[in-house]
C-alpha cells in the first residue's frame, strides 16, 4: 500500500468514526431532555400522576447517571467496540418499546433501558473516536463532537416539541431507531476494536451505588403521593442512604473502586464537583416544570414551547466560546462561579414573574440570564475537572463529573417536584402556579449554593493542585503546567 492510499485508508477511517460517534453521542444526550415538552400530551394520552411523569425523565438519568463508569469498564475489559455496539443495540431496542408502550409504566420500565444502552455507548464515542483520529486533528474532532452534543441538548425541548405536535409523542422515540439500525452495521465495518487495561469490574461498587440512589430518589419521588412517613418512602429513603453511605465506604477501601474516594482529597475535584451536581439539579428540576408550566398553563403549543425554552437551552452555542477565552485569560473558577450565580439570579426572576397568564416578555429576560449562566458554567467546568486530577486518573474523573451530573438532574426533578405538589398541583392554572413558584425560588437557592461550592476551587489561571493518590505520594507538588485538551483527556 502507498503512503497517498494508507493516508486516504486513515482519513476515511477518521471521518466515519467523527461521524459514528457523533451522531451515537448526539442520540444518547438527546434523550435526556427531548422528553420534557412532550410531557403534557404523554400524561394526556397515557395517564399518570406527577410522579409518573418523574420518572419518565430520571428512570433514562438514573441510569445513566449509575452505569456510566461501569459501561466504560466494560469497553476496556471486553473491547470497546463490541460494548459499543452493544449498548447501541440495547439504545435503539428500548427506543422502540418506548415508542410503543400502551401504559405509563411500561413507558418508564423503556425509558430505563434505554439509559442502561446509553450508559455503555456514551461513554465509548469518545475512546473510539480517540483510537481513528491522529493525535494532531483530535482537537478539531472532538470540537465537532462536543458541539453535536451540545446541540442535541439545547434542541432536545424543541425537537421533542415539534415531533409532539406534528406527528406524536411517540416520534421522540422512534427518531432512534432508523438512526441506530443504520448506525450499527457502519459500526461494525468502520470502527476498530480497541481494549483497556483490563481491570476487574467494580460489581459492588455499581450495586451500591444503584440501589442507593435509586431509593433516595424513589423516596423523594413518592413522599408526597404516599405521605413522608409511609413505610415504603421510609424505607427508600434510609436504605438509599445506608447503600450510598457503603458505596462511599467501599470507594475509600477497595484495590479497584469504580470512583475512589481519595480523589475528593482535592479541594478542586470536590468543589467543581458539588457545583456540577448542584447546577444539574436546580437546571433540570426547573426545566421539567416550566415545560409544563408553558404549555398547560399558558396555552403554548409543545413547538411553541420548545422555541420559547431556546433562549435557556441554545444560549451555551452563542456564548461557550466566549467563556472559553475569558476561562483562559482569568481562570476557570471565576468564569464558573460567575455562571451559576447567574443562572441562580434567572430562576429567581422566574419565579418572581409566573404567573397564570405571564408574558413571554416578561419571562425572557430570565431565561435569557440563565441561558448566559449555563453556556459560562459549561465551557470551562470540564477543564477545571480534568485538572484537578493527575493525568492517569482523567477517565474517571470525566466519567465521575459526568455521573454526578445526571444524578443531580435525577435528584432535581425528584426534589423540585416534590415541592410543587407540597404547595400546588394540576388542579388549575393557579394551584400550579402556586406550586411553580416555591420550586423555582428551591431551584435559584440549589444553583446559588453550586455557585459557593465553585469558589471553593483553588484559585489561578493554570489548572489546579492534583489529588494525592496512594500510589504516588509525591503527587501533592505536582500541578499541571499546560492547559488540558479537555476532551483528549477525558478519553485516557
Amino acid at each position: 500500500m502507498t503512503q497517498q492510499t494508507a493516508h486516504s485508508a486513515r482519513r476515511g477511517g477518521t471521518v466515519w468514526a467523527l461521524v459514528i460517534t457523533s451522531v451515537a453521542g448526539f442520540m444518547a444526550a438527546l434523550d435526556n431532555l427531548v422528553v420534557t415538552t412532550a410531557l403534557p400530551s404523554i400524561r394526556k394520552d397515557l395517564g399518570g400522576a406527577l410522579d409518573d411523569l418523574e420518572w419518565t425523565v430520571s428512570a433514562y438519568t438514573l441510569t445513566f447517571a449509575v452505569l456510566l463508569m461501569f459501561g466504560a469498564a466494560l469497553g476496556d475489559r471486553f473491547g470497546r467496540r463490541r460494548m459499543f455496539l452493544a449498548g447501541l443495540t440495547v439504545f435503539t431496542a428500548a427506543s422502540a418499546a418506548a415508542a410503543l408502550s400502551p401504559g405509563i409504566g411500561s413507558l418508564i420500565a423503556a425509558r430505563a433501558v434505554q439509559g442502561v444502552g446509553a450508559a455503555i455507548m456514551m461513554p465509548l464515542t469518545l475512546t473510539l473516536l480517540t483510537a481513528a483520529v491522529p493525535a494532531a486533528k483530535r482537537g478539531m474532532a472532538y470540537g465537532i463532537w462536543g458541539a453535536v452534543n451540545g446541540l442535541a441538548v439545547a434542541s432536545g425541548p424543541l425537537i421533542g416539541g415539534s415531533l409532539t405536535e406534528h406527528i406524536s409523542w411517540h416520534w421522540i422515540f422512534w427518531l432512534n431507531v432508523p438512526l441506530g439500525v443504520v448506525l450499527l452495521p457502519l459500526a461494525r465495518l468502520r470502527l476498530a476494536e480497541s481494549h483497556g487495561t483490563g481491570a476487574p469490574l467494580d460489581l459492588p461498587g455499581t450495586l451500591l451505588a444503584s440501589g442507593g440512589l435509586f431509593g433516595i430518589v424513589y423516596g423523594l419521588v413518592r413522599g408526597t403521593a404516599d405521605g413522608w412517613t409511609s413505610p415504603l418512602v421510609l424505607t427508600g429513603l434510609i436504605a438509599g442512604g445506608v447503600l450510598l453511605a457503603a458505596f462511599v465506604l467501599h470507594g475509600s477501601r477497595a484495590a479497584n473502586p469504580m470512583l475512589p474516594m481519595r480523589l475528593f482529597r482535592s479541594r478542586a475535584f470536590a468543589g467543581i464537583n458539588a457545583a456540577s451536581m448542584l447546577m444539574f439539579l436546580g437546571m433540570f428540576g426547573s426545566i421539567f416544570l416550566l415545560s409544563q408550566y408553558m404549555q398547560g398553563e399558558l396555552g403554548y403549543s409543545p413547538t411553541e414551547a420548545g422555541l420559547r425554552m431556546l433562549p435557556w437551552t441554545g444560549m451555551p452555542m452563542i456564548v461557550a466560546p466566549i467563556a472559553g477565552i475569558l476561562s483562559d485569560r482569568i481562570g476557570g473558577r471565576p468564569v464558573v462561579a460567575t455562571g451559576l450565580f447567574f443562572q441562580a439570579v434567572g430562576l429567581g426572576y422566574m419565579a418572581s414573574v409566573v404567573t397564570t397568564d405571564a408574558s413571554y416578555a416578561i419571562q425572557l429576560p430570565g431565561l435569557i440570564v440563565s441561558g448566559i449562566g449555563m453556556a459560562l458554567y459549561f465551557a470551562p467546568a470540564a477543564n477545571l475537572v480534568m485538572s484537578s486530577v493527575l493525568p492517569k486518573e482523567q477517565g474517571i474523573a470525566s466519567g465521575a463529573n459526568n455521573a454526578l451530573r445526571e444524578v443531580g438532574g435525577a435528584l432535581g426533578i425528584a426534589v423540585m417536584a416534590s415541592i410543587f405538589s407540597a404547595q400546588g398541583g394540576y388542579e388549575s392554572a393557579q394551584s400550579f402556579v402556586d406550586g411553580l413558584r416555591p420550586a423555582l425560588v428551591t431551584g435559584s437557592g440549589v444553583v446559588a449554593l453550586a455557585g459557593v461550592a465553585a469558589l471553593v476551587i483553588p484559585a489561578g489561571r493554570r489548572a489546579v493542585r492534583p489529588a494525592v493518590t496512594d500510589a504516588d505520594p509525591g503527587a501533592e507538588d505536582n500541578t499541571v503546567e499546560r492547559p488540558v485538551e479537555v476532551l483528549e483527556a477525558a478519553t485516557r
